[in-house]
């Protein structure tokens, strides 16, 4: 936003003010000078754009801080300060990295993201997916001695194992649920745990203390399946972006490629300063 009003200022003079056409309706007017409602619009975008809510009350703030600098920008005018080389250098920058943008925007709109590609990405990364998940219970207890009193008195009845998780685990945020931890899959588990985890029938419960960095585990696999990719709907706006993202990249560097790049100081030519950002 701040790279779009001051442009916008800088376009200022208040000694020709410019009349909004009928096209571009003003939004206010400063000494002279209009606030367009497109420029309104644009900048209340944005904003949405970055998470902000686009209401009345955002509006209005919006026009008083460009009243502000409309009439900072024209006392500075006044004082000659747009003559200034550093001023004018600062401005040449901006506007630099506006237009940037602007192509990078207008690349995005000409070259849209097609439902073939996305669904090849999908079908790319589901090929990777590997491995199962496991639903477990455990009870996480600081002694070896404790984990083997435990499965003692589970290989007599395995049925108490929620009860015994309940009055003996050390895991506080599983406990009250008898030990219960959900899905996992094994790269979200320590490694001892993960291991011990995979060994395991349905139903069956380790026979010896599981030692990890937590203390002594005693686990019980209660059901295992493949992992699933989510469903395409789930990420396809993901996928649209990254797509997006690879395709301005290679874009970007085409024509970085494609251009006579000469740095001061140096005998090879190199790459100039970072590209735009993609708006996505």
């Amino acid at each position: 936003m701040g790279a779009a009003l001051l442009l916008m200022l800088g376009a200022c003079n208040p000694a020709k003010p410019t009349a909004p056409t009928a096209k571009e309706p003003a939004a206010a007017t400063v000494n002279g000078t209009p606030i367009t409602q497109k420029m309104v619009d644009l900048i209340a975008k944005r904003g949405v754009a970055a998470g902000r809510p686009d209401t009345p009350e955002a509006r209005a703030s919006i026009i008083d801080q460009l009243t502000l600098q409309v009439v900072l920008a024209d006392e500075a005018v006044k004082k000659g300060l747009d003559k200034s080389p550093e001023v004018a250098q600062q401005i040449e920058a901006i506007k630099q990295s506006v237009l940037a943008n602007a192509y990078v925007e207008d690349f995005l709109k000409t070259n849209p993201v097609s439902d073939a590609e996305v669904t090849a990405a999908y079908d790319r990364i589901k090929a990777t997916i590997t491995g199962n998940e496991y639903k477990a219970r455990h009870i996480l207890v600081e002694k070896e001695s404790e984990a083997k009193d435990i499965i003692a008195k589970l290989k007599k009845d395995p049925a108490v194992f929620q009860k015994l998780a309940k009055e003996r685990s050390m895991d506080q945020s599983s406990k009250d649920r008898g030990g219960d931890l959900g899905w996992l899959d094994s790269s979200h588990m320590a490694q001892e745990f993960s291991a011990a985890l995979g060994k395991l029938e349905k139903g069956g419960f380790t026979q010896e203390p599981v030692r990890t960095d937590y203390g002594y585990h005693v686990i019980l696999l209660e059901d295992v399946k493949p992992i699933e990719a989510p469903p395409l709907d789930d990420v396809k706006v993901q996928l649209t972006q990254q797509i997006q993202q690879q395709n301005v990249k290679k874009q970007l560097e085409t024509l970085k490629a494609a251009a006579k790049i000469e740095v001061a100081g140096t005998a090879d030519t190199a790459a100039p300063a970072p590209a735009p950002e993609s708006p996505n």
